[in-house]
């Protein structure tokens, strides 16, 4: 504790060997600076309400922060919480089966923690999902499944296959919906929205939405 105590503060040592402690001004203002940063940065926050098909969750940005980079963990972030959904739907039948197997135990703890933390109450709650978090509960899931799979009897193989009819959101090609318009890439959220803070707004993901075919189903030249 010393240690920590001695680095944020400079001594000088008076005649009778007493030593008397001074705060670092420097430490000090740096220290403030670095506090001012933080509540600027939390000023600029935007609390945002994501809904994608029958998913939803909440994610914090700034203001500042582009459209792409934006697009990029929210696709992210959905394609994750439907993967973990699917595979409570899935899993579900066959963990039934092995209820009380000590060695079903840990897949169904796994996919008992990654539900519970993805679940679109968690919107409710006031709580944002994280990237990172979603993506360690998934890769759980699927290395539990792996050392399980054939004592639930599946192939290695059924994992890609419960997610063949998953729709996964394309970043290239999903829409981010706000008010009605579409939040174009190359943008900042500042420019649609400006730099209002801690603001709370709405985004929906939506796939384009393909032309209708032509009723008489041939092409037009």
């Amino acid at each position: 504790h010393f240690e920590f105590f001695r680095k944020k503060c400079s001594i000088n040592t008076e005649r009778n060997g007493v030593p008397k402690i001074f705060p670092n001004v420097k430490q000090v203002q740096k220290e403030k600076l670095s506090i001012k940063s933080s509540l600027a940065k939390a000023s600029r926050m935007v609390r945002v309400h994501v809904k994608h098909g029958d998913g939803e969750f909440l994610y914090d940005t700034e203001t500042t922060s582009t459209i792409d980079e934006i697009a990029k963990d929210i696709i992210e972030i959905a394609n994750f919480q439907s993967k973990i959904q699917c595979f409570a739907v899935e899993f579900e039948s066959h963990l039934s089966k092995l209820q009380g197997d000590p060695k079903a135990m840990p897949l169904a703890r796994a996919l008992s923690e990654a539900t519970s933390y993805a679940s679109k109450d968690q919107v409710k709650h006031n709580r944002p999902l994280s990237l990172y978090v979603l993506r360690d509960h998934t890769r759980s899931i699927e290395k539990e499944f792996l050392v399980m799979y054939s004592v639930m009897g599946l192939l290695n193989s059924d994992l890609q296959q419960f997610l063949s009819d998953l729709q996964i959101l394309e970043e290239n090609t999903v829409q981010l919906l706000w008010a009605g318009k579409e939040l174009t890439r190359g943008k900042k959220l500042c420019d649609f929205i400006g730099r209002n803070e801690k603001t709370k707004i709405v985004i929906r993901l939506q796939s384009p939405i393909p032309p209708p075919a032509s009723l008489s189903g041939g092409e037009k030249y």
